[in-house]
């Protein structure tokens, strides 16, 4: 006789899974929920605590973790010794396992209690997947609902199916893999200690069209441990995000979620290729979003904007008047929403703002994954180095600017007047080629009476001379070069303030 055993907490398509296995000469074995699932279905399943000869004890804790199942789970069929061992000890065969796991993760986001999380840590779920897998050259290891289907095409029709069977255990190990990781990562949020074993378990949500080019494959995965602006976002309408899209929507809402509407003002930002084009502070969202516009009218032609309040009828009105690929804000009028019907492949996304700011980033080079804290937070000063001090409307500025600087590509430097940017220069090698890019790209534009935000010092006083020219006023800056007196100087001698924050903001 030979065993199929099917313990699972989610029973899509469980019952008739059963009907198929008896239907190929299964004997089943189950437990619990699954076993009146399959019951209820008209199948006729023998209880495990039945077949084991043992109880179900410590409130289900232990039920499949008995001889009599492993046994018969991961005996060699081709090794005598093996054989003689189980048939001396009176152990089947069981040769097909379907089971998936205590629902941790769900238990997880509800925020329920420790004591409900550790009793959704499983135990006998993982030993049985394991076993199985491990001995996936005897034994179907079957993990998700999508594959049973599969697996009673395969007993139908008896074949030399080891490549199957490989892919059934690749698929249980990454489930297990991916279970494990969530419960090290719960541990870790719990004792606030690290291990030498940095585990990351993602789940696919979907395959992406093309990654950066259309040339190159790619696919988006979910993190279940972080809570993001990704996790409670909700698309009204237009396509799916692009691998691009993803990446310019969580610089554009991460810059706008900096700045509470309330305390902060609203802020809209617009973002393309990765780095801000446009930032401006505003009255109303239609306001705030003129401003931006009108900061880069160019580059934000097929760009994202995010903005960190609602946005209403007129605002989106305008909107509708040039092509964007996103637009993100933390809710929307129905009003708004009909009027960007209008273009149907706009992607408009509402996002919680209040979302909490990860706090730890991830990047992976050539063999080597890189991690480091998210540039939030940091302790800035505000020293005065120059004889002159910046007047309060310039402090405001100065603040917005360097905020903003820390979402442009090193290096990296931004002009701002009336909380509006009026240039934003970065991803040179150098520093005063950023300044001169903003300078060449805005000919017309009177840059008199605006600020300067620096992501690093500047080693030399190339940068203060030319915002001098071109009528700046103010500069903030993290300070720390060896010629910084250099700096100090072209200021005091063109009449301008200068303040060191002594924090840098490279952006790589």
């Amino acid at each position: 006789m030979k065993y199929a055993l099917l313990s699972v907490t989610d029973k899509t398509g469980i019952g008739e899974f059963a009907k198929g296995l008896t239907e190929e000469g299964f004997t089943i074995l189950s437990t619990g929920g699954t076993l009146k699932a399959i019951e209820e279905a008209g199948v006729e399943v023998t209880a495990i605590d039945e077949y084991t000869e043992f109880p179900e004890m410590l409130d289900g804790r232990v039920k499949t973790l008995h001889p009599k199942v492993h046994g018969g789970i991961l005996y060699k069929r081709d090794e005598k010794s093996h054989v003689d061992t189980v048939k001396e000890h009176g152990i089947a065969d069981i040769d097909l396992i379907c089971v998936n796991l205590y629902a941790f993760e769900e238990t997880y986001h509800a925020k329920k209690s420790d004591a409900e999380l550790i009793e959704n840590i499983d135990i006998g779920g993982p030993t049985l997947i394991r076993s199985a897998a491990k001995n996936h050259k005897d034994v179907y290891v079957v993990t998700d609902p999508e594959d049973y289907d599969r697996v009673l095409e395969h007993l139908k029709a008896p074949k030399d199916d080891l490549a199957f069977r490989r892919e059934l255990a690749m698929k249980a190990f990454s489930l297990t893999a991916y279970y494990d990781s969530m419960i090290s990562r719960y541990f870790r949020e719990l004792t606030g200690r690290e291990s030498d074993y940095l585990t990351i378990g993602v789940k696919k949500d979907s395959d992406l069209r093309y990654g950066e080019n259309p040339h190159q494959s790619a696919e988006v995965y979910t993190d279940p441990m972080v809570e993001s602006y990704f996790s409670h976002m909700k698309q009204f309408q237009g396509k799916e995000l692009s691998y691009n899209n993803y990446n310019d929507f969580n610089s554009a809402v991460g810059l706008a979620g900096e700045f509470d509407a309330d305390k902060d003002g609203i802020i809209c930002v617009g973002l393309k290729h990765a780095t801000p084009c446009g930032v401006a502070l505003g009255e109303t969202a239609l306001d705030a979003y003129k401003k931006m516009f009108e900061a880069d009218s160019l580059s934000i032609f097929g760009g994202i904007v995010a903005l960190n309040t609602t946005v209403d009828k007129a605002c989106a009105e305008e909107m509708v008047k040039i092509f964007l690929e996103v637009v993100a804000a933390k809710d929307f009028t129905d009003e708004a929403l009909e009027v960007f019907k209008q273009k149907k492949n706009l992607r408009v996304i509402q996002v919680d703002f209040d979302a909490e700011p990860l706090r730890r980033e991830m990047r992976m080079v050539s063999g080597k994954v890189l991690f480091q804290d998210m540039d939030l937070g940091a302790e800035e000063g505000y020293d005065v180095v120059t004889d002159k001090a910046p007047t309060e409307a310039e402090k405001r500025d100065l603040l917005l600017g360097m905020k903003i600087v820390k979402y442009v590509r090193s290096n990296a430097v931004v002009l701002i007047k009336d909380g509006q940017t009026l240039g934003v220069g970065g991803g040179e090698t150098s520093r005063i080629w950023a300044l001169e890019n903003i300078f060449n790209h805005n000919p017309d534009r009177d840059f008199t009476g605006s600020v300067m935000a620096s992501d690093a010092f500047f080693p030399f006083d190339d940068c203060v001379k030319a915002a001098a020219k071109e009528g700046v006023r103010a500069i903030i800056q993290p300070g720390g070069s060896i010629r910084d007196d250099d700096s100090i100087k072209a200021c005091n001698e063109n009449d301008m303030s200068m303040v060191f924050t002594g924090v840098r903001h490279f952006r790589h």
